[in-house]
């Protein structure tokens, strides 16, 4: 499967890497920010600036329209709370029973569901948005996906949205840290 990279560099990404037999997955369209059966994470201002780990998440529809929930009562679509994705998981419908269909469905009926919820950054948040479509599509027969689990699976194994989403997560946390290294060093 070949794609083209935020940068304009062809990228090639072998099918069976991804898990996938026969079962092409659209392509991503980075200027347009659709990502096709993806997980996407974007940084919080300040909060991720001291804890990398933490940021906005959302999931996309088999299209590739954000859906993230973005306040209490709100699920945004197509244009993400915090900015432009910085980084996102790429997941495939072949591990939803009913593929794509069923998936487009977990995560509308998530959506509804979360437009009547209140936000709340600990507990009912944008990751349990996403959690919570995982689960009622059972992605790989599981129904305990949860904001941990989320937040720990994009941090380790989400890629960058090229050189720009790299920096967006890690340069204001290395500043941070030169900071505070060199306020300590010279007190």
């Amino acid at each position: 499967m070949t794609q083209t990279t935020p940068t304009g560099e062809l990228a090639t990404s072998n099918p069976t890497e991804m898990g996938a037999t026969s079962l092409e997955l659209p392509n991503i369209d980075f200027q347009n920010d659709h990502f096709p059966f993806c997980i996407v994470w974007t940084p919080i201002p300040i909060l991720t600036w001291f804890f990398p780990m933490i940021g906005h998440m959302g999931i996309c529809m088999s299209n590739g329209v954000i859906r993230d929930f973005a306040g209490s009562y709100f699920v945004s679509e197509d244009k993400m709370a915090f900015g432009r994705p910085a980084r996102y998981l790429r997941l495939h419908p072949k591990f939803v029973e009913g593929g794509g269909f069923i998936w487009d469905e977990s995560v509308s009926k998530a959506s509804v569901l979360y437009g009547t919820r209140m936000h709340n950054l600990f507990c009912d948040n944008c990751h349990s948005h996403v959690a919570t479509a995982l689960c009622g599509m059972r992605y790989k027969h599981r129904t305990n996906w949860s904001m941990c689990i989320l937040a720990f699976w994009m941090f380790f194994c989400g890629r960058y949205v090229g050189i720009k989403g790299f920096f967006k997560t890690w340069l204001p946390f290395l500043i941070v840290v030169a900071i505070c290294g060199t306020l300590t060093y010279y007190q």
